[in-house]
């Protein structure tokens, strides 16, 4: 599929994370001081949006049952259950655009 552009370095500030859709999936990109990641934004618990949820430093929390994943890697931190990770996309700088590769 390629790079599919997520939007410009400047509405996505560190500390900040935003979705996007890229042919019907729905994609959560974070800022960590400067650099950027990209994973699915559904939980894997319970389909809730991550980008509505919290970012501290890289652990993005579900705003529905508080499952914690590493924003960086997709994977799971904390939950009382073991539920899947999510996947995580390569994110890819060119000029002030945010690609990310699918």
């Amino acid at each position: 599929m390629g790079k599919i552009v997520a939007g410009k370095t400047a509405d996505i500030t560190p500390g900040k994370m935003i979705k996007v859709s890229i042919d019907g999936r729905d994609i959560l990109v974070a800022n960590i001081n400067g650099e950027y990641f990209a994973t699915d934004d559904s939980c894997t618990h319970s389909g809730s949006s991550l980008s509505e949820g919290k970012l501290n430093e890289s652990t993005i929390t579900c705003g529905w049952h508080a499952a914690e994943f590493d924003c960086k890697s997709g994977k799971l931190l904390k939950f009382p259950a073991k539920i899947r990770d999510l996947t995580s996309y390569n994110v890819v700088i060119e000029s002030d655009n945010v690609f990310v590769e699918m």
